[in-house]
């Protein structure tokens, strides 16, 4: 953010002084050709790398304004619970504190976050709760609720499946799962003269927060400023402002700033997830390993990544939007994970039922140049032709396409006599197009690869009647260091293509590697996420 030399610096605002210094893009702008590139190619360090290892990084929790309040917020005992009584006198009474409240919303703000509390403890209310669903029946509440479903045909099913010697069908399911940022979500809020709202909130999406806070308070888009710190990591789950529109609820009843940051178990039970899936693959192939017809229906989880790369003559792909019983909302590489661990899976199943080596059957079905081109290279570096057969020893690959990147996954495990699965090497291939930093994005690969391991074998959110019952880490298994084995990727780097999907097409491929593999160790094959023996 500065200009800098011969002992001087200055920042770009006290250059510009005021003016506009406009310039005009001409229409062909010449770009340096990729073989004299001299910095884009290399492994740059992080810039402020060493101020995250060492704490001295800032993030919206760690932010404070003069003579700032802390708040807490009255949570009802379960999803759309709303107030019928309600008394505040007890709060009110302690000293410094400040009561708000609004409809269903009620929270304190308070000098000291001890003294905030307590103030939350003391507010007494009384809820009417709303009859809903459970997970045990959230599947067949997906399908019983889903609209009608829309998306890319080709060919005819019917005359696909008819050219079919083998027909296959089977259901496949994802469940919610947490975002478990680092960081959970935190806001301050000020109201400066003139009704002028300023908050600092580390959010995925600036310019939405700030129109739900122009919405919220019935302000002009030039009176609501938001300022973002880092967001201590989002994955999609921090798109939102309901932390920023609480706390500026909060300071403008107490006429001070307010810094208002969940807690880890207000996190899990308030945040949006990421949306379960109920996935339907019908498809026939010849005795050959030539798929004739591809019939499949998501139902609620979304369209990313729906459509297939393989080459296959009939299809019918359709997204059914559902009534989701929980709230949810984006996640790493959206729907992708789900439509991806469905088909990988059941292409899996296609080859494994007419005695193909997936692999080959893959390659077979297959004509785009760069997906086949990660796969034959992830198999290459695990050793896919030259595996070696044992006991409870398997081998899974996978592969995907998503935000312009590609993507081939190959995994090892081992399954015990107590049926745990334990990893022994992942590898992956990755065609993001030019590579500019490579090591930024083996980071990429390696935290969507560790990433997509809590969704494919751990994570799961249980609730029943609008009430998460597995909402803290001590109920909710993450990946812990001893769940990733050695993982190794492979940077593609086309340098005639441009860069694309590095930050989220890598965790696609992980959970149906992982099911596939276990397939090929025990013989037993697990369509729900998350796979357990």
């Amino acid at each position: 953010g500065k200009v800098s030399g011969g002992g001087r610096s200055a920042g770009y605002g006290e250059l510009a002084r005021g003016r506009k210094l406009v310039r005009e893009i001409p229409a062909q702008v010449g770009l340096t050709p990729t073989q004299q590139w001299k910095v884009a190619g290399t492994s740059v360090p992080k810039v402020d790398g060493r101020e995250f290892v060492t704490g001295r990084h800032r993030y919206a929790s760690d932010w404070k304004r003069p003579g700032m309040l802390y708040g807490k917020v009255l949570r009802p005992p379960a999803m759309g619970a709303s107030i019928t009584a309600f008394d505040d006198a007890a709060a009110r009474a302690m000293a410094g504190v400040t009561v708000a409240r609004e409809g269903d919303f009620a929270g304190v703000a308070a000098p000291h976050p001890h003294t905030a509390e307590k103030a939350l403890a003391a507010l007494k209310a009384e809820w009417k709760l709303h009859e809903q669903p459970s997970s045990a029946e959230l599947f067949d509440y997906l399908k019983r609720h889903a609209g009608a479903g829309s998306g890319p045909e080709r060919g005819s099913i019917a005359e696909g499946m008819a050219a079919a010697a083998r027909k296959f069908s089977q259901a496949y399911t994802l469940a919610y799962i947490a975002h478990v940022p680092l960081e959970p979500r935190a806001a301050v809020a000020e109201w400066g003269p003139g009704g002028k709202l300023t908050v600092w909130t580390g959010t995925q999406c600036p310019f939405r927060v700030h129109g739900q806070l122009c919405d919220e308070f019935k302000l002009p888009p030039e009176r609501v400023r938001v300022i973002m710190p880092d967001t201590g990591s989002g994955y999609g789950g921090k798109h939102s402002g309901e932390c920023a529109i609480e706390a500026a609820r909060l300071a403008k009843t107490a006429g001070k700033p307010v810094k208002l940051v969940w807690t880890r178990e207000e996190e899990f039970h308030w945040a949006y997830f990421r949306p379960a899936a109920l996935i339907e693959v019908s498809s026939g192939a010849s005795n050959d390993g030539m798929v004739t017809a591809w019939e499949f229906h998501n139902y609620n989880s979304g369209a990313a990544g729906i459509r297939t790369l393989y080459d296959i003559p009939h299809q019918r792909i359709q997204f059914h939007p559902s009534r989701s019983p929980l709230r949810q909302g984006s996640y790493r590489v959206l729907a992708a994970t789900a439509n991806h661990f469905a088909r990988e899976s059941h292409m899996d199943e296609i080859a494994r039922e007419l005695g193909l080596d997936p692999l080959e059957f893959r390659l077979k079905n297959l004509k785009g140049e760069r997906f086949r081109a990660v796969l034959e290279a992830v198999a290459e570096r695990i050793g896919w032709a030259r595996r070696k057969r044992a006991p409870g020893r398997g081998f899974g690959i996978a592969g995907g396409f998503e935000k312009n990147g590609y993507v081939a996954t190959a995994v090892e495990l081992e399954v015990d006599a107590s049926r745990k699965v334990r990893l022994l090497r992942i590898v992956e291939a990755f065609d993001s197009g030019a590579v500019i930093n490579p090591r930024h994005i083996e980071n990429q690969i390696e935290g969507a690869i560790i990433m997509g391991i809590g969704g494919a074998l751990f994570e799961k959110i249980e609730f029943d009647s609008g009430r998460i019952l597995n909402g803290r880490l001590a109920r909710y298994r993450v990946p812990r260091f001893s769940d990733v084995p050695p993982i190794e990727t492979i940077l593609m780097d086309r340098k005639d293509i441009q860069p694309a999907g590095a930050g989220e097409t890598p965790i696609v491929g992980i959970a149906p590697a992982i099911g596939n593999a276990i397939f090929d160790a025990t013989g037993t094959r697990l369509r729900s996420m998350p796979m357990s023996l």
